[in-house]
């Protein structure tokens, strides 16, 4: 009997940031994973040699065994963009220009004989423009049959905005907004001017935002952007620097504000929450006000959202709860990262033509488990080699020891199945904790994570009880919308508390103040347990001790370096934090019990403060 052999497609994004690579077999994502994980650099943009060579021995091929490479967008275009911007704007510009473009000239542009020769392969390499790559990791791996689709980031080759149709294995992008008009950027600027890392610090931005007021929200609209009733809009470029300079606001923005950008590291102001809060406030009504015109032109139920703009889990959560739309799905990875998962679905339904088959309940994402694991045999050999006592329970044990510890009022790190593609750590490689506890936000923050402390965590709720504990129906097993706490969940005396800024941190203001934003918010994972069982088990366990099914769930790594990816990651970051606990797979690591070893304290963290 002839048997068809299986067809790989490999995609890749790279060289802007979070660079990433992702493996599809006949239609199936088989694996993905960032670059960073694996060099341990933030953000990597290099080319994403190991996250490559992690997909492809997932597999058990080597690129010889691959029909079809794609790159997740279009280097000449966005070559031609870069150029035609400097020329617009010269000679400002000639520093950002000088150091643009060595790697251009070295890499860039000749993406194909760079990805030939570092692959050895010699095959086709697929080109897909950045926002197509976007619009296909939202539509092709979501539930729907047919959806709206709306990508909004930063900037691809000259697109900051599209939206289309998604119908069976088609994709149709009907209208966009193009450069420098971006909404991705504005909110980069912000990010900028309130002392923030640029393309790291955006979601810092949107946990701030509730501390402030919309102080400045007429001004952002007056000078700063004109949005239309339709949600397209025009920037004012007078007030930025992006297209030819090296910061992203010029002095025309400092005296709008009444001062030059906070210096990072520096004390945060009254002034930047209510800046934070303007400008979050203004991106919410232009999300809303584009999805609201998305629905009226394709009359379609569902939506899906990818593009960096789509990380705005607070603008999600309006979307979901005020747009015309019923259903909306978000791309997990739906920064750059994720243009390597769409660049592969987009040749095998688009390029090639082949079939897609959708239930309209299910994703094809599997839970967005799509990194290494690691067996039990081989994490028993690093213990033993690292001198590191530990216990081996079952499962079942397993679970209910771990319960015992959060209702302990302990931090434990949980290194569980496949690590998350995307940013989100969703019980594979996460710290959990009690959600019911006042003390653990500044624990957690301070002492485990080393960062700000108005930062806040997410809970991680049984899916079967979500709508107990917040203003949800339906699920959200990314991480990636926002609701409100139950009203009564709420402490009603908080609700007259006299407290401004970080002074809010202190006021206890629900069943669960750990994951209670200081708006009464919460960023909402729904766990199922279909793809990850322990996880979903230990918060069950949990309910029976302590009769709450939320758990806290932040990413297991510390501030300035990336979600851990291994065994030697998992235990050094426990080692050199205050966390009480270590599960990695069926081991059980107590902190008390570990030897001393003076290669893991804090000093050797190599911190980049961000």
């Amino acid at each position: 009997m002839n048997i068809e052999e299986p067809l790989y497609i490999l995609g890749i994004s790279a060289f802007y940031h979070d660079s990433a690579a992702c493996l599809v077999r006949d239609g199936e994502i088989i694996a993905a994973a960032q670059e960073e994980r694996f060099t341990r650099k933030k953000h990597d943009q290099s080319f994403p040699r190991n996250a490559i060579d992690y997909c492809l021995d997932e597999a058990g091929i080597k690129a010889s065994d691959l029909s079809y490479v794609g790159f997740y967008d279009k280097p000449l275009l966005k070559f031609e963009r870069l150029l035609l911007t400097y020329i617009a704007y010269a000679p400002f510009g000639i520093k950002s220009f000088l150091k643009g473009m060595p790697l251009w000239l070295k890499d860039k542009l000749y993406m194909k004989d760079l990805i030939l020769k570092e692959l050895g392969f010699d095959g086709d390499v697929v080109f897909a423009q950045h926002h197509e790559s976007h619009a296909a990791s939202a539509f092709y791996p979501s539930p729907f049959k047919e959806a709206a689709i709306l990508t909004m980031d930063g900037v691809g080759e000259w697109t900051t905005t599209s939206y289309g149709v998604g119908k069976d294995n088609t994709i149709d992008l009907l209208g966009d907004i193009k450069f420098p008009h971006s909404l991705g950027l504005l909110y980069s600027a912000f990010t900028y001017y309130v002392g923030f890392r640029v393309n790291s610090g955006e979601y810092k931005l949107m946990g701030l935002a509730p501390y402030g007021e919309p102080k400045y929200v007429d001004i952002i609209k007056k000078e700063l952007i004109d949005i239309k009733e339709d949600g397209s809009f025009k920037l004012n470029m007078k007030y930025f620097n992006y297209c030819a300079g090296l910061t992203m606001t010029n002095r025309r923005f400092n005296k709008l504000f009444g001062g030059p950008p906070r210096k990072a590291e520096t004390k945060i102001t009254q002034k930047d929450m209510d800046i934070a809060s303007s400008i979050q406030k203004v991106t919410e009504e232009v999300m809303l006000k584009v999805a609201d015109h998305v629905h009226e032109v394709t009359r379609q139920d569902s939506l899906c959202l990818a593009g960096g703009v789509a990380l705005n889990c607070v603008g999600n959560g309006k979307i979901l709860k005020q747009s015309k739309f019923k259903n909306i799905w978000i791309q997990p990875a739906a920064g750059d990262a994720g243009g390597a998962l769409g660049v592969a679905l987009y040749i095998w339904h688009r390029y090639l033509g082949e079939e897609r088959v959708v239930d309209g309940v299910n994703d094809l994402q599997k839970g967005s488990y799509l990194g290494p694991k690691f067996d039990n045999q081989e994490i028993k050999e690093f213990l033993d080699n690292e001198g590191a006592p530990y216990e081996y329970l079952e499962d079942d044990q397993l679970c209910k020891s771990v319960a015992a510890c959060i209702d302990d009022e302990s931090v434990v790190g949980l290194f569980q199945n496949r690590m998350e593609f995307g940013p989100r750590a969703l019980g594979s490689r996460s710290i959990i904790g009690d959600a019911r506890s006042q003390k653990m936000q500044s624990i957690m923050n301070l002492k485990i994570k080393f960062r700000e402390s108005f930062r806040p965590f997410a809970p991680s709720v049984l899916k079967e009880k979500v709508s107990d504990y917040f203003d949800m129906k339906g699920e959200s097993p990314y991480m990636l919308l926002v609701a409100q706490v139950r009203e009564n969940r709420v402490n009603k005396d908080s609700v007259n508390a006299k407290v401004e800024g970080l002074d809010k941190l202190k006021v206890s203001r629900s069943e669960i103040p750990a994951v209670t934003h200081v708006d009464y918010s919460a960023r909402v994972q729904t766990v199922s347990g279909d793809y990850n069982p322990v996880f979903r088990n230990i918060i069950r366990e949990f309910n029976k001790l302590s009769g709450c099914p939320v758990v806290i769930n932040t990413s297991f790594n510390i501030r300035g370096e990336p979600i851990v990816c291994t065994p030697q990651d998992a235990y050094r970051c426990f080692m050199c934090t205050n966390m009480d606990y270590l599960v990695i797979e069926n081991f059980l690591i107590d902190k008390k019990k570990q030897p001393k070893n003076d290669k893991y304290n804090k000093e050797n963290l190599s911190l980049i403060l961000d």
